[in-house]
């Protein structure tokens, strides 16, 4: 058997599972499947926090609770037009003009939960301010580009980027059940999906194999965990087989926008594939509901390590009293902070991207203040494809002979006896 047959008969393994959606792919029969995973009790979420209950009461009083905690439900029901939008929100003069002005390459999309957390009358609430369209995205600066930071240029094959040395992303899908709007792939996100992003799975596994120096395999996408439960199980499986792979990481914002999905089959899929981590998109305090901490606990009961990835956003979560309560408010959902991503200059990103130094006075505002486990790595993505750079504010102060001098949390200065002379002398 040639390479291309291989690559044809691997490809069987990922396909749609007929009663899991979303779906717009044809159905192939599951060639290097795990066992069947157990269908028992699909829709065991059962979580509705009090405001979410107030919009549904409101909004969807004939739809019941085993209905609306169903995550197929969610996407079956996202908004995703101006018609729609409307009956719940009433619209500000730049939110209708950029609905109706509509953009093909980057839709809009939120799922009914979602929506409950959106203020119906407050244009520059936070949580709406980042999912909606505002006519501002089509103020294109000359600084941002499509593909900013060269994802496509680190793309041996089609949906894997080989950056680092050991890990490579594996663009999985190009499917998220809500759109964010200053998302790093917005180039991507609803453009390919009727071809079927798992066409390119099996050549993406091929170049794996074939690179032993590749450790780490980050599943993203679009959101990994929109995927039917057994193609996703066949591709960890599939995974888990090459041997010099020492790890599995999945990057979803569904825990936050779509918590329902974290059924306890989808837990018990995962967990069978350790060592496996999440990390999870997270933008705002708002997003701290009782059923995204229900989904992390049962993520997290599994032994399924957590980490939150949130963007740095102009008017949404730029100063150090939000950044502070989602922190804390994360490592209680057993959420540890990992990243806080300076904003990529994506085409039309420039209302949303704050000065560098903003980022740099949060992390300073945040040290000493809160629990160093609160603490997220700020990072410049750098353009052009240079990986994640770390960025701290300047805490020391030069020599005093062989004394470095320090400047802690309070503003204070203190020294500490280097064991190597000064630079300066």
């Amino acid at each position: 058997m040639n390479a291309e047959e291989i690559i044809c008969t691997q490809k069987e393994a990922f396909q749609e599972d007929t009663d899991e959606p979303p779906s717009t792919c044809s159905v192939l029969t599951a060639l290097t499947a795990p066992p069947p995973v157990n269908r028992i009790n699909r829709t065991l979420f059962n979580v509705i926090s009090p405001s979410t209950r107030q919009f549904i009461n409101r909004y969807f009083p004939g739809v019941r609770d085993e209905q609306w905690n169903d995550w197929r439900w969610q996407i079956r029901n996202r908004i995703q037009s101006v018609k729609q939008f409307t009956q719940y929100v009433q619209l500000s003069d730049e939110e209708e003009k950029a609905l109706s002005r509509g953009r093909k390459s980057f839709p809009f999309a939120i799922t009914p939960y979602y929506l409950s957390l959106i203020s119906p009358f407050d244009p520059s609430d936070p949580v709406r301010m980042s999912v909606v369209p505002n006519i501002r995205e089509y103020d294109i600066a000359e600084d941002e580009k499509d593909d900013p930071l060269n994802e496509d240029g680190c793309s041996p094959v089609p949906g894997l980027v080989h950056r680092y040395p050991n890990r490579v992303l594996f663009l999985a899908t190009d499917f998220c059940s809500v759109c964010c709007r200053y998302c790093t792939r917005s180039r991507l996100i609803g453009n390919v999906h009727r071809e079927n992003c798992r066409n390119n799975w099996a050549a993406a596994i091929e170049y794996i194999e074939q690179h032993p120096e590749i450790e780490d395999v980050l599943i993203s996408g679009g959101d990994p965990l929109t995927l039917p439960l057994q193609p996703l199980e066949n591709l960890l499986a599939r995974l888990k087989r090459i041997e010099h792979l020492k790890l599995i990481r999945i990057g979803s914002k569904v825990p936050v926008v779509l918590p329902q999905r974290i059924s306890l089959n989808l837990v018990n899929m995962l967990k069978k594939y350790h060592p496996l981590f999440i990390s999870i998109h997270f933008t705002h305090p708002r997003e701290l509901t009782e059923e995204t901490k229900e989904a992390c606990a049962r993520l997290a009961n599994a032994g399924i390590p957590l980490g939150s990835q949130t963007v740095l956003l102009k008017g949404i979560n730029d100063n150090v009293q939000t950044m502070r309560e989602l922190m804390m408010g994360l490592l209680s959902f057993r959420v540890r902070p990992y990243y806080l991503y300076q904003c990529d200059p994506i085409r039309g990103s420039k209302h949303f991207r704050t000065p560098v130094q903003t980022g740099l006075d949060i992390i300073q505002g945040l040290r000493g203040f809160i629990s160093g486990y609160a603490i997220p790595h700020y990072v410049i993505d750098a353009p052009g494809g240079g990986g994640k750079i770390p960025l701290l504010p300047d805490y020391t102060r030069g020599y005093n002979g062989n004394n470095l001098q320090l400047r802690n949390y309070a503003g204070n200065l203190y020294q500490y006896p280097d064991t190597e002379p000064s630079p300066c002398e």
